[in-house]
């Protein structure tokens, strides 16, 4: 992605002032507001007059506003009607925002997104988010698994759930959601975030993480299903040795799961999170053949 640029200003955090919405336990909202992440945010986005962006729960709209500056459109999804109404006031004016009153895991983003490049003239999708913490992981797989047509995702997360998404396949630190992210994109930072630029303030640090979809996957796959099946099976009991963890796999029995680990060249003492991506493809098509 580059070199980021320094931001423009310095530690500027603030509580929202005047007409604001109580923050909502119920659905995980903490609202950004410190200006120098936010314009982090913007700029490590790659937006431009050219881009369609689409926001993942506004909030507010600090960074709505923020984004529809550098857009040419911006269409920002909310689950709160409080904040669709606030929004709806405090955006009046600026032609370049919709918002949306829904759920992002239901909303048909691909219509969305075909008829406003297609009545905008717009030329790339960028996805940005400030998401709660308790459903990061299925926002974003929902992102990437149903092929969204944009060029990036660029996510504000618990700091715990982006490391494991930072993390090379392979490592110590990763996990299935790391092979199945670094699957669809390619993963950089963008910019930490504390406590303390939200409002009100979370027990954990955050992070906002950049992921560029791939054009072409980084492994050749017969079965991509049945290659994100053998990852989760092998993390299921990640504690175990892959000979025991992949007979959680339905349909293969220890003796299958021995034959396709030494047709793949993996020892059987071997645990999940030490296989890279191209090991554990090779282990998938051994086991195919396995398991027949």
């Amino acid at each position: 992605m580059g070199k980021q640029k320094k931001s423009k200003v310095k530690n500027k955090s603030r509580k929202p002032s005047g007409s604001h919405v109580r923050p909502s336990k119920a659905l995980g909202q903490n609202f950004l507001i410190d200006e120098n992440v936010i314009y982090e945010i913007v700029e490590g986005s790659s937006i431009t007059e050219d881009s369609l962006v689409i926001e993942i729960g506004p909030g507010e709209g600090a960074l709505t506003t923020e984004l529809a500056e550098r857009a040419g459109r911006v269409i920002a999804v909310e689950l709160d009607a409080r904040l669709v109404q606030l929004l709806n006031v405090k955006l009046f004016g600026m032609d370049n925002v919709e918002i949306i009153h829904g759920d992002i895991l239901e909303v048909d983003l691909d219509t969305i997104i075909t008829e406003n490049l297609k009545a905008y003239d717009l030329k790339d999708v960028r996805v940005v988010g400030n998401l709660p913490y308790y459903i990061t992981t299925p926002i974003i797989m929902k992102l990437l698994e149903t092929g969204i047509k944009a060029d990036s995702i660029t996510a504000m997360m618990q700091k715990e759930v982006g490391d494991r998404l930072m993390a090379e396949p392979g490592t110590k630190q990763s996990g299935a959601i790391t092979y199945a992210v670094h699957y669809y994109s390619e993963v950089s930072k963008v910019v930490d975030a504390g406590s303390e630029c939200f409002y009100p303030a979370p027990k954990v640090d955050s992070v906002v993480l950049r992921m560029d979809i791939r054009d072409e996957a980084p492994v050749e796959l017969d079965d991509v299903d049945m290659f994100f099946k053998v990852i989760k099976a092998g993390f299921t009991q990640r504690r175990k040795t892959l000979l025991n963890s992949l007979t959680t796999l339905e349909g293969c029995d220890k003796d299958m799961a021995e034959a396709a680990l030494c047709s793949a060249g993996i020892e059987r003492t071997r645990r999940a999170e030490s296989l890279t991506m191209q090991e554990f493809a090779e282990l998938t098509k051994a086991l195919e053949e396995a398991m027949k």
